[in-house]
């Protein structure tokens, strides 16, 4: 997958399909809209899955908060999609058990009944069943739990994946396909044909500044927290249809949990669930809930957010953490339906999506979450073929394995989880980084990367900065964010000298990277 070819496939005849956004939802479009037999263009503004959906608390879920809400319709929607997730790409998406530790007598027969429907509600694609566990076992599971006046636990089973790495793989599947998709790429105005129907984009080039005119039989926005922006673009002037809520994650060592289990608070300060989970090597904790008035490519977290994250952690945790502790905090802005009462808190807005169409023909997608991405890009598809009087021809995505697609018992599956999110093309990696001597040498002491990865995410992955590659390719700024900082300069030299920049380039990308990761840093 190279930009330069994708350039080349802008000239032609008019897209079938136009998707503006790059996240899970447009990308999950463009998988759909291509592999029904639709010419499609998917155009985003800055990286793949550059703000929202690379920042999720890397689950995919049944949603275990909407069960306690009452929302069993959209459990039941994202149990199904997790189970066909798990079964299409086996490579980034695996299953996870979660201990609820009890303290409480009567927190066993309340979350074990909880539990128990969740399991029902998931049929034939649940992963495994809930169960109680004794005081014993619950230590056993996650050892660094609060152990005065524990009881026992209830362990259930949800599952975990990239987030990042999934967009790339969506990307890549699309690509793979026939789809053409372009990172930066801004689509600045709405083309309108003499009806004022929308008829095409004019985008632009970030990279280049140039710009053109596309021409589309329909225009999907699927932008996220930025869908009113794009929403400005048609009708200038409509009414907010989102309200962004953002939500902290900390990166903390794998010590304060290091089994192979996820500890799940049920009730924090705020009536959040917070999770504590082993990702990689590492332990992920969050989330926060913070109504935003604006939404940004790079949100901040906020101080008093990863304090909230730390107390409520702490009740849980025998060795609590504390500030000197985090390696990392990330920020992402959840794209909720916006409330039609006035002071709904953000976390009891919905999280089901809808599908709108303007006058002019515009297709907007709004709500969701990561674990329905395919049911949305479905849903999606079916009103703009209509909109586009597009051939009706069926969905093909509930059995399609993705980009990369191996089997969890294939004996080619290699072992180390930074090589495995390449899937079945895992050995051509193993095969460059061995090509060439020092491309199997680490990033950085503190980082589980090789120097030969950036050289493919370069050449074979659209990697066009150095956030790029340690952000996303990789998940260096996550995992430690000073590690990170001190790797760029030999990331921009790398990528200088597989795009052709010169010095200057390569001195503003380790000043941009900086910028942004200093962000990062607790």
């Amino acid at each position: 997958m190279k930009r330069e070819d994708m350039l080349e496939r802008l000239d032609g005849p008019p897209w079938e399909v136009i998707v503006i956004g790059g996240g899970a939802t447009g990308l999950g479009i463009a998988v759909d809209a291509q592999t029904r037999g639709y010419r499609t263009l998917l155009l985003e503004q800055c990286d793949f899955a550059q703000a929202t959906s690379s920042r999720s608390t890397k689950l995919v879920h049944g949603g275990v908060r909407y069960l306690q809400q009452g929302n069993v319709a959209l459990v039941l929607e994202a149990l199904r999609e997790r189970g066909l997730l798990c079964r299409n790409a086996p490579h980034l998406v695996r299953d996870l058990a979660f201990v609820v530790p009890r303290y409480k007598w009567w927190e066993g027969p309340f979350y074990g009944i909880g539990l128990r429907l969740y399991d029902v509600l998931a049929g034939k694609l649940n992963i495994a069943r809930s169960k109680r566990l004794r005081r014993k076992e619950t230590i056993e599971r996650i050892p660094n739990v609060e152990q005065e006046k524990l009881v026992g636990g209830t362990m259930y089973h949800d599952a975990q994946f990239d987030d990042a790495r999934l967009a790339l793989t969506l990307a890549q599947t699309a690509a793979d396909h026939g789809a053409t998709l372009l990172n930066y790429a801004r689509v600045d105005r709405l083309e309108k044909d003499e009806d004022g129907t929308v008829c095409g984009v004019v985008a632009v080039d970030t990279e280049t500044g140039e710009s053109r005119t596309i021409k589309g039989r329909v225009v999907i926005n699927a932008t996220g927290v930025f869908t009113d922006s794009v929403r400005q673009l048609d009708e200038p002037g409509s009414p907010p249809l989102v309200q962004p809520s953002q939500g902290v994650h900390i990166v903390l060592d794998r010590s304060f949990q290091p089994s192979d289990t996820a500890i799940m608070v049920p009730q924090t300060d705020d009536g959040r669930v917070l999770f504590v989970i082993p990702w990689y090597d590492r332990v992920l904790v969050g989330t926060t809930d913070t109504a935003v008035d604006e939404p940004s490519i790079e949100p901040r977290p906020l101080a008093e957010e990863v304090d909230f994250i730390l107390r409520n952690a702490a009740r849980y945790l025998h060795h609590d953490p504390t500030k000197d502790d985090v390696l990392s905090t990330f920020a992402g802005l959840r794209p909720l339906v916006q409330a039609t009462q006035a002071g709904v808190a953000s976390k009891a807005l919905s999280r089901e999506h809808s599908v709108l169409i303007s006058k002019s023909g515009l297709v907007t997608i709004i709500g969701g979450k990561w674990t329905t991405y395919r049911k949305m890009a479905e849903d999606t598809l079916n009103d703009a073929i209509a909109v586009g009087g597009l051939a009706e021809k069926p969905c093909v995505t509930e059995e399609l394995h993705l980009f990369g697609w191996i089997s969890r018992e294939d004996p080619n599956l290699v072992n180390d989880l930074h090589l495995q999110m390449y899937g079945s093309h895992a050995d051509a990696v193993q095969v460059f980084l061995d090509e060439v001597e020092g491309r199997d040498e680490l990033l950085h002491e503190r980082l589980p990367y090789r120097v030969g990865q950036v050289h493919w995410a370069a050449r074979r992955e659209m990697a066009r900065t150095v956030e790029d590659v340690l952000s996303r390719r990789t998940r260096a700024l996550l995992l430690d964010a000073r590690a990170a900082i001190e790797a760029s300069p030999r990331v921009a030299a790398i990528l200088r000298s597989e795009l052709g920049h010169d010095e200057k380039w390569e001195a503003r990308q380790i000043e941009a990277f900086g910028e942004v990761a200093r962000g990062y840093l607790p």
